[in-house]
């Protein structure tokens, strides 16, 4: 019998904001991983980067001020995926060991391609960094930093955030996939590239990281997309008097609700989206939005809201 494949999408949850509360989150996080790998299934795991991906550019621009050559930002995405991976390899491990399952971890560092005549380049719209106060992002734009007021959150820088076409690393990941391993890859997004005469050419901007998972759940022809996010399900009318959670819903029913403005952009709109377009790749797939400490039981079918066809 087949496996079940699932592409799981972390969210900043759990990772925490820095590498102390990072490791701290990737032991919680460890756990529900080998909780479902236990179950059998076959996992890919991603994860965001914004915080991380806007400290290492706010050190490499640091360091660029004091005369050394600038650093571009998908060298910082690399190093995001880099750092993140390995704690989470790391933690995934020590928890297979600990119940005596005999399961690889591997990261895997990868490059998603775009279209350099995406539209997302001239209109910058992806938060990364730490939040601001209002203050603080009017002096980053006297400075020609885009910025922008997110969720109601807090003030982020905001760069370009094209669509993802193509998974560089994919045949690596499938046949790791093939051969039993956990697998983490297209961190933050993904190192974002162009294919420009045969060869491949960083770009700047950050990939979002649950439209990636999307493309990746379809060419693995994976049974299930994860999103894990900070609240147990989706809702319509959020913060309202009439709010309501969403337990399944049809695609349809998720794009009238994206088009009616229910979903907060930066925040739950970029996970309904993703999960839609992951639904109507193809037959039988779904797509899961919940809190990561649900993720089994949503798997399940127990909470959470399922996005089918």
């Amino acid at each position: 019998m087949k496996q079940k494949t699932v592409v799981i999408a972390l969210g900043g949850n759990a990772l925490g904001n820095n590498v102390v509360e990072q490791r701290a989150a990737v032991e919680k996080t460890a756990k529900v991983i080998v909780d479902l790998a236990a179950e059998g299934l076959s996992l890919v795991i991603t994860h965001g980067n914004g915080p991380q991906v806007g400290m290492i550019q706010e050190a490499m621009d640091t360091i660029a001020a004091k005369g050394d050559a600038p650093i571009p930002l998908p060298y910082s995405v690399a190093m995001s995926q880099g750092y993140i991976g390995i704690d989470l390899q790391n933690a995934i491990k020590d928890e297979l060991a600990a119940r005596g399952m005999d399961k690889k971890v591997s990261t895997i560092l990868s490059q998603v391609e775009v279209d350099p005549n995406d539209p997302a380049f001239d209109h910058p719209s992806k938060p990364i960094g730490q939040f601001m106060t209002k203050e603080q992002a009017e002096l980053k734009a006297k400075n020609g930093v885009d910025v922008v007021e997110d969720a109601g959150r807090g003030w982020r820088e905001v760069v370009a955030s094209p669509m993802p076409k193509r998974i560089r690393e994919l045949l690596t990941i499938k046949t790791l996939l093939a051969a039993g391993h956990i697998v983490i890859t297209c961190g933050g997004g993904g190192i974002p590239v162009i294919s420009k005469d045969g060869r491949l050419e960083a770009v700047n901007a950050v990939i979002d990281k649950d439209g990636v998972s999307a493309l990746l759940a379809e060419k693995l022809d994976a049974d299930e997309l994860v999103i894990l996010t900070a609240v147990e399900k989706v809702a319509i009318e959020f913060g309202k008097p009439g709010q309501q959670w969403l337990s399944k819903i049809s695609t349809k029913e998720a794009e009238k609700y994206i088009a009616d403005g229910e979903f907060a952009p930066g925040s739950m709109l970029p996970k309904v989206e993703a999960a839609v377009r992951f639904a109507e790749s193809g037959p039988n797939r779904t797509a899961l939005i919940t809190l990561l400490e649900k993720a089994a039981d949503g798997i399940a079918g127990k909470t959470g809201t399922i996005i089918h066809q």
